[in-house]
């Protein structure tokens, strides 16, 4: 029984190090990382039984990996109590359709339904795009950046506002599209114009990098992270997407630490699971809005949306003033 117990708490410990150190290489242990938060729940129950079996010493091993975990996890339950920066604001909504899974008119009743200025679609092949069009998508979000292709491949970004097209970090490392645009809120403009000053433009990316479903997939699922804009005073950059990575994985951690806030994590949403919307694993939390810190999180929502294995994640952003 003891030397059960000693490699249980092993295991535990050894698991507690990798995510604490972001040590985490190779396949499976990458995807595995995705589901930290269950390993929690089960090192706290296993705490229990080591010590009703009175091993004192594993206990105290596992004890200390279970806070290491729990420090790390437990802060996204945790409600910021930051609401908004500004009085403009902008409602994004970011969704994986599934390589076109999602019917197109069920996408434009959202939208309209939830007044979404900017929408961030990936998986979107071209005979979606069409459909969007022809289900009146256009009527609602008249600028679109198309960056479709055929299968889990394409992205791309519709919008109230018009767009500017600035390339494709996806691309650039040879994995899944991700369309990166920009744009002006004139409403916004004009009121800081009031004040003598221009605020810098507004960048979205539809962020999807290739999933590390396997040993091979992995160094363009890092190269795609890595991609990813820094935040910068150029512009307010906004990351939304299916970005295949939870907080507790080392690239992701380190595409926060480039200058932005999780907008699940800033209202207490951040064990909030995306992925998958049905089936038999447990749900984390793959699919993220990541904000420039001066840009304020009114409101977070996780939706579900028929034929994606995705959920959607709607946020209301708030733009910061420059008086």
């Amino acid at each position: 029984m003891t030397v059960v117990v000693w490699a249980a708490v092993t295991a535990f410990a050894l698991f507690a190090l990798v995510r604490a150190f972001g040590w985490e290489r190779g396949y499976p242990l990458v995807p595995l990382m995705a589901f930290t938060p269950y390993v929690l729940v089960v090192g706290a129950a296993a705490e229990l039984v080591v010590g009703l079996l009175r091993r004192w010493v594993p206990l105290a091993v596992l004890a200390t990996a279970v806070l290491v975990l729990a420090v790390s996890v437990l802060p996204r339950a945790v409600d910021f109590g930051v609401s908004s920066s500004g009085d403009t604001t902008i409602r994004l909504l970011t969704l994986n359709v599934l390589g076109g899974g999602v019917a197109a008119a069920d996408v434009v009743e959202l939208v309209r339904d939830r007044e979404v200025d900017v929408l961030a679609l990936q998986e979107v092949t071209p005979e979606m795009v069409d459909g969007l069009e022809a289900a009146g998508l256009d009527t609602a979000l008249p600028y679109a950046v198309d960056h479709s292709a055929p299968g889990p491949y394409g992205s791309s970004v519709h919008s109230a506002f018009p767009l500017t097209d600035r390339g494709d970090p996806g691309r650039e490392v040879g994995g899944f599209h991700m369309a990166h645009v920009s744009f002006e809120v004139p409403e916004y403009v004009e009121k800081e114009a009031r004040y003598g000053s221009r605020p810098p433009p507004v960048e979205v990316v539809s962020v999807h990098p290739v999933p590390p479903h396997s040993a091979e997939s992995l160094p363009l699922w890092r190269a795609g992270l890595a991609s990813l804009p820094d935040n910068d005073a150029e512009a307010l950059r906004i990351l939304a997407g299916d970005f295949n990575a939870t907080l507790d994985h080392a690239p992701m951690r380190a595409v926060l630490d480039s200058g932005y806030a999780d907008a699940a994590r800033v209202h207490g949403e951040g064990l909030t699971g995306t992925w998958p919307a049905d089936g038999p694993l447990p749900r984390v939390a793959i699919d993220h809005v990541l904000v420039d810190t001066m840009i304020g999180v009114r409101a977070f929502e996780v939706l579900d949306v028929d034929g994606s294995d995705h959920r959607g994640v709607l946020t209301e952003l708030t733009l910061p003033s420059w008086r």
